[in-house]
């Protein structure tokens, strides 16, 4: 699985970071992907924090 946040997009809420600390953190006021390959036991903790990005700024891939 891959992550990414657009950052255009991003409105810094920490929501993702709320929920899933492990793989986002705020980093210039805006959300940031900190693991390059998300392992099996962290896909369900990043689907939760993409579902609760306001603006839908997490895209999952794969």
């Amino acid at each position: 699985m891959k992550v990414t946040v657009d950052k255009g997009t991003c409105i810094g809420c920490g929501a993702c970071e709320a929920v899933c600390p492990e793989v986002f953190r705020l980093g210039d006021d805006l959300a940031e992907v900190i693991l390059n390959e998300i392992g099996p036991e962290l896909e369900d903790g990043v689907r939760d924090a993409a579902d609760s990005c306001p603006v839908g700024a997490i895209s999952i891939e794969a």
